[in-house]
C-alpha cells in the first residue's frame, strides 16, 4: 500500500485515474491532456501501473489504459477505515 499512497501523492497521477474512471484511454489521449511531455506522462503511467492502480492492453503499436477499480476500491476502502467510516462506503465507485 506505500507505494500506492507514493502514487497518489502527485496530482497529475490522480489526474490521470480520473480520468480513466470515466473511460479507457490510450496514452496519446492521456498526454493530449496535459500541457507537458509525453516522456513525463509516460513516467507517470509507469508509476501507476507499477502500483497496480491502472492496468493496460497493447494491440500492435497502440497501448490503452484502464483503472484497476480492485486496486482503486482497496484503497478507498483503506482510507474510509481510517476515516472510521464503514468499509462498504465505497464498494460501488
Amino acid at each position: 500500500m506505500k507505494d500506492i499512497w507514493a502514487a497518489m501523492a502527485d496530482g497529475t497521477r490522480r489526474r490521470i485515474l480520473t480520468m480513466l474512471k470515466k473511460q479507457d484511454m490510450t496514452a496519446g489521449e492521456i498526454a493530449a491532456e496535459f500541457n507537458t511531455t509525453a516522456a513525463t506522462i509516460s513516467h507517470h503511467l509507469k508509476i501507476l501501473r507499477e502500483t497496480g492502480l491502472i492496468t493496460f492492453e497493447k494491440e500492435k503499436q497502440t497501448i490503452t489504459y484502464s483503472l484497476n477499480m480492485t486496486v482503486f476500491q482497496e484503497f478507498l476502502k483503506s482510507i474510509a477505515e481510517m476515516c472510521g467510516e464503514k468499509e462498504d462506503m465505497y464498494e460501488n465507485i
